[in-house]
């Protein structure tokens, strides 16, 4: 059985990529959540991830950590990890990998809390110009690829890797485009997605350091969780 490792849904973006793709495009597996603990978690996670870090994929003796390394993986051994029309799969491959090493202002300013409400105190241009790349890369694949997800027809690996930003904007009530928004809401719908955000409103774990986070750059208007 592929297990998946990964640390709480209400705050772990990383950890959802995987396995909202997972989830979508079903394919087995078995997840084990390890909570992030009060100060490092380095030595806990250590135990099953090389770098110390969520998520990361065990499939027989293959260990396979980092989100993009784990999308590569699944694609090697399932198929639709990735839009199957070439010119589609190649805008996709690209609008992930900027997903996964840019952003760091949205990511800093913006941290995942699927169960809170957020009122930021200021939205600085930085973190502007952070939401209107987004804005533009989701208008430019749903127009170009016909949509309704991000790479065509099909939820793909590119979906995954903005599915932490879906839950962000709904967290935060970032203002997007008509389009973009109406993808929001997609997203916000699929099964998978539904099913991590209830388990996420259910977690009783709490780590200080992302609720420091979220609160040194915004005020809590509602908190939905358990």
């Amino acid at each position: 059985m592929t297990t998946l490792y990964i640390a709480n849904k209400n705050y772990s973006s990383w950890s959802l990529r995987p396995w909202v793709l997972m989830s979508e495009l079903a394919i087995p597996f078995e997840e084990i959540v390890v909570p992030f603990g009060q100060g490092s978690n380095w030595q806990t996670f250590r135990k099953f991830s090389p770098n110390g870090r969520v998520p990361c994929l065990h499939d027989g003796e293959s260990v396979v950590w980092d989100s993009l390394a784990i999308m590569e993986y699944l694609a090697e051994h399932h198929p639709g990890v990735w839009p199957s029309d070439r010119d589609a799969r190649t805008w996709a491959r690209c609008a992930a990998a900027e997903m996964h090493s840019g952003f760091a202002v949205l990511r800093n300013e913006c941290g995942m809390s699927c169960g809170t409400r957020v009122r930021l105190n200021v939205i600085g241009p930085a973190l502007k110009a952070d939401i209107a790349r987004i804005d533009e890369l989701w208008n430019e694949g749903l127009s170009r690829f016909g949509g309704p997800f991000l790479g065509g027809g099909a939820f793909t690996a590119v979906d995954a890797f903005y599915a932490p930003v879906v839950f962000r904007i709904q967290t935060y009530n970032l203002s997007m485009s008509a389009a973009a928004s109406h993808y929001v809401e997609r997203m916000l719908a699929l099964p998978s997605m539904r099913k991590w955000y209830v388990a996420a409103l259910a977690e009783r774990w709490r780590d200080d350091a992302h609720e420091r986070e979220v609160r040194h750059f915004g005020d809590v208007v509602d908190d939905l969780r358990a």
